[in-house]
């Protein structure tokens, strides 16, 4: 959101409580909104250039990512809205060995559901007619600095020196805010790290 208005975009930011998000920005409208209501979601997102989707679900409820995914593909289709952009998850990402990430003993076990209800979802985006794309992103995202200076690949996990997937939240979202500037992964997934 920040690095949308930062670049002179309009936002409207999609909360599930209108209340937690106290930040206020010029160009930035806030509207409660149930993301699991195509006819919400339709409503919302009409008269907009593109949607991007940060939804997380609570530890417990990982298969409302289906859910949700359903109701974006079919409100934001409803809308008129054309370009869709999810934020994802790390472990569909192979690794050197063409092994799925979330398949490997490094993956966290508490984790699993998760990715395996984002691989669901992911499925869903790519076989809707929407011009989606989908950010996989880095194995770990930390707090740190906008840099804009990491690399970029599609299926496979980007490693470092030290064998180190990660990423800063302020970078991450400037590779999503690039994509939609700039579209080059259209009906495709993306992955960032350092």
């Amino acid at each position: 959101m920040k690095e949308a208005l930062d670049r002179g975009y309009r936002v409207t930011a999609v909360v599930r409580d209108r209340l937690k998000l106290t930040e206020l920005y010029e160009n930035l409208n806030v509207v409660e909104g149930n993301i699991m209501d195509v006819a919400a979601v339709a409503a919302i997102c009409e008269g907009h250039d593109a949607v991007i989707s940060a939804f997380g679900p609570v530890p417990g409820a990982e298969e409302e990512l289906v859910t949700v995914a359903h109701s974006l593909v079919d409100g934001v289709r409803r809308s008129g809205v054309s370009r869709l952009l999810i934020v994802g998850e790390a472990g569909g990402l192979r690794n050197a060995a063409g092994i799925q990430w979330m398949d490997t003993d490094e993956y966290p076990v508490d984790k699993k559901a998760l990715a395996n209800a984002h691989l669901l979802a992911y499925e869903i985006y790519s076989n809707s007619d929407l011009d989606w794309t989908y950010c996989s992103p880095a194995a770990h995202i930390t707090a740190g600095r906008r840099t804009g200076q990491f690399r970029i690949g599609m299926d496979m996990m980007i490693l470092d020196a030290g064998d180190r997937s990660a990423i800063s939240g302020e970078d991450y979202a400037v590779a999503m805010i690039d994509e939609l500037e700039d579209p080059y992964f259209v009906r495709a997934r993306f992955t960032i790290a350092y």
